[in-house]
């Protein structure tokens, strides 16, 4: 790769090299305390944004420049509108908090056309479909997506401590945008996810016997109490089958479990359940919104439990209730009633009774 990613070419004290702008943005990003997953998008949207203008460096760029890399997203790639303002996102605080230099109004942008859809919603009966396809880790963990409203990533990066069986609560930390919260959990989960931690505990100890059983921990942790990494109640809720060698510590280190360990395992089931849905992992947490409301809990309830900042995010579950999202019933339903229309042919193909079509009345002549 062509070394252009230098924000000034004079040389530092001592001659060593400047940092180069990606490890910038990493740095920048990192000091906000952004996720991990918006690390890596902010970084791979430079790279390419750098790449389409032939590698020349952002500094060197304007705001025409931005807007027409924006533009060939939209028209020539075709990319949604929430793709879009990714990139835009990412640049956004390129020029912000690591130019220093911030953008002004972009002339002739292209905007990528926003479209409404609505989430995939499976029912319960689909549900436990798919949960009984299911075994073990990726079974638990589907659960407490469907049961708990979670999403993956929060699911798979529950410690010991964040678990409270006697309240029936889960502690989410650090969720998306970077908040807190409480959710359930649920009773049926109970016992198999005490029988899961048993081996876990099991499973930690043996690393500890070994001189290992070491543990990421957020932020600044490991400094202030440099043996927590080794405490039973930081570790993970499902970790990881493989060890690790951690760069920085050298230290032999256990993750949780992947994302695409359990992606791969609820597209399995799905499949295997015969269901023709373009289900997700996330379609869980779908469900878990869509099925309070139709129990008639009230959706600020819902919001909290899923951690929304604003309540119209939630409403959009309102729409994928049963009988088209408003309790209506269709006028069509009443054609089978007793007593209303008995000739109307069934859904399976059969006839019960054919009506008689009206007969217009002779005209005289």
């Amino acid at each position: 790769m062509a070394k252009l990613w230098v924000v000034s070419q004079a040389l530092p004290r001592g001659g060593a090299s400047p940092p180069r702008l990606l490890a910038l943005v990493r740095r920048a990003i990192r000091l906000r305390h952004y996720s991990r997953r918006t690390e890596e998008a902010y970084v791979a949207w430079i790279r390419r944004f750098v790449r389409f203008h032939g590698m020349r460096h952002p500094a060197q760029l304007a705001e025409q420049d931005v807007a027409r890399f924006l533009t060939s997203l939209a028209v020539e790639r075709g990319v949604s509108a929430s793709t879009q303002n990714q990139a835009l996102s990412a640049l956004l605080f390129l020029y912000h908090a690591v130019l220093d230099r911030p953008l002004g109004v972009f002339r002739g942008l292209v905007r990528a056309r926003q479209a409404k859809r609505l989430p995939v919603v499976l029912t319960r009966e689909e549900v436990a479909a798919v949960l009984g396809a299911m075994r073990r880790t990726p079974q638990l963990v589907a659960a407490l997506l469907y049961g708990s409203g979670l999403r993956l990533l929060e699911a798979l990066q529950l410690r010991v401590k964040d678990i409270d069986a006697r309240r029936g609560e889960i502690v989410v930390r650090g969720g998306k945008g970077d908040r807190d919260r409480v959710t359930m959990l649920p009773a049926v989960v109970v016992g198999p996810l005490e029988r899961h931690l048993d081996a876990v505990q099991a499973l930690h100890q043996r690393d500890l016997a070994r001189g290992t059983g070491h543990v990421a921990l957020p932020a600044a942790l490991g400094r202030k109490f440099p043996n927590a990494a080794t405490e039973w109640r930081w570790q993970w809720v499902f970790p990881a089958g493989r060890e690790f060698v951690d760069a920085a510590t050298k230290e032999r280190r256990r993750h949780h479990v992947h994302e695409t360990v359990i992606q791969r395992a609820f597209r399995d089931a799905v499949q295997r359940a015969g269901i023709a849905k373009r289900a997700t992992c996330h379609s869980l947490r779908h469900s878990f919104a869509t099925h309070l409301l139709e129990d008639g809990h009230d959706i600020r309830t819902v919001q909290e439990l899923l951690g929304h900042r604003d309540v119209s995010t939630t409403m959009i579950y309102t729409h994928v209730l049963n009988r088209g999202g408003r309790r209506v019933r269709s006028p069509a339903d009443r054609l089978v009633e007793p007593g209303v229309l008995a000739g109307v042919p069934h859904l399976g193909g059969r006839l019960r009774q054919r009506l008689p079509l009206p007969i217009p009345p002779a005209q005289s002549k």
